[in-house]
């Protein structure tokens, strides 16, 4: 991993991307981290876009809270009842 405090941080962004290829890219402001750059894989905008969306979060966390109280239906019972095929 790389660390580097803004101050210094001077090269183009694409610098650190490249180097991100190898390991993170860590950015701190006095000494505290504020910004990482990271190797991404297999994901596509949308996904980032939803992983760092805190309203979806929130979303994603009450389901799941809900669920852990009631339980819920398996992807293969709901494929069933709408009459899918199962996969």
């Amino acid at each position: 991993m790389t660390t580097i405090d803004m101050k210094h941080a001077k090269a183009p962004l694409a610098k650190y991307a490249r180097d991100a290829r190898k390991s993170p890219v860590v950015v701190t402001a006095r000494g505290r981290p504020v910004a990482v750059v990271v190797r991404i894989e297999n994901a596509d905008l949308e996904t980032i876009s939803l992983s760092t969306n805190p309203k979806f979060l929130a979303l994603i966390e009450r389901s799941r809270a809900r669920h852990s109280k009631r339980g819920g239906m398996s992807s293969a019972e709901v494929r069933h009842r709408l009459g899918l095929k199962s996969e």
